[in-house]
């Protein structure tokens, strides 16, 4: 089989990037997506072309981390797909090729700091008693990647979906009440500071996320927010580039 590929080729990000369309022979329909690129990165190499770069992991078809859009789909639609993109936000800056730098949620993470955990002999398994309904909210919740999809899918390229499922991760749990105030308003603060739009309830992320986090994460991350600077005293948090903080610039 003979497909035509159009990838977007871009050395690094301060480079000028543009479409390149390649024809790849000997494809097979029992292939992987990743195995036919790696069919067109031999018959590159072989020419003395420079392979395309592009991300991966488990190159099953399973763990959902392959970071590219194809045919405008993060991850692919379920039909042939011809062209090639890398995530697309500016919190993303491209690396080269199909990769791009996700470390912002890396950030993100951080700033939510840790849980608070006795130390010492190790404690009995019934010692702190969870819920199920809390274990099975906290479970779903870390089923989260961090793969990006949520956020290139978005049009506001907003990482709500992907904050909320960390900060509910650790909110639901006992062992994650005494830092919940503050985990929360650190990791919106950071995902702020990374230049994340803001959410308008598109609902493209939760269609995309390979992992299937539902929006309702993102219900539970406003409702902690508004707790925890109601409890804190603050102002409640105006995330930059949402429509508040536009008109909040303008007065």
């Amino acid at each position: 089989m003979r497909l035509s590929l159009r990838i977007w080729r871009q050395k690094d990000r301060g480079a000028p990037g543009r479409f390149v369309t390649y024809p790849v022979d000997g494809v097979t329909p029992e292939m992987s997506f990743l195995e036919m690129l790696d069919v067109l990165n031999e018959d590159l190499t072989s020419r003395g072309e420079e392979p395309v770069a592009f991300e991966h992991d488990c190159r099953e078809g399973i763990c959902g981390s392959c970071g590219v859009l194809i045919d405008g789909v993060p991850h692919g639609p379920r039909r042939h797909a011809l062209t090639l993109e890398p995530w697309r936000a500016r919190a993303f800056p491209l690396v080269r090729d199909l990769v791009v730098d996700r470390s912002a949620f890396d950030r993100i993470i951080q700033a939510g700091g840790y849980i608070t955990a006795p130390t010492g002999s190790a404690p009995d398994a019934n010692a702190i008693l969870v819920p199920k309904e809390a274990a099975d909210t906290a479970f779903d919740a870390a089923a989260c990647i961090g793969c990006g999809a949520c956020v290139a899918s978005c049009p506001n390229a907003s990482a709500m979906l992907f904050t909320a499922a960390k900060v509910a991760h650790l909110n639901a749990l006992p062992q994650g009440q005494p830092e919940r105030d503050e985990r929360t308003l650190n990791m919106v603060a950071a995902m702020g500071r990374e230049v994340f739009g803001a959410c308008s309830n598109h609902g493209e992320c939760e269609a995309v996320c390979p992992k299937g986090i539902p929006l309702e994460f993102i219900a539970g991350l406003n409702r902690d927010l508004i707790r925890a600077a109601f409890r804190r005293r603050r102002e409640p948090l105006t995330i930059v580039g949402s429509p508040q903080h536009a008109a909040h610039e303008e007065a």
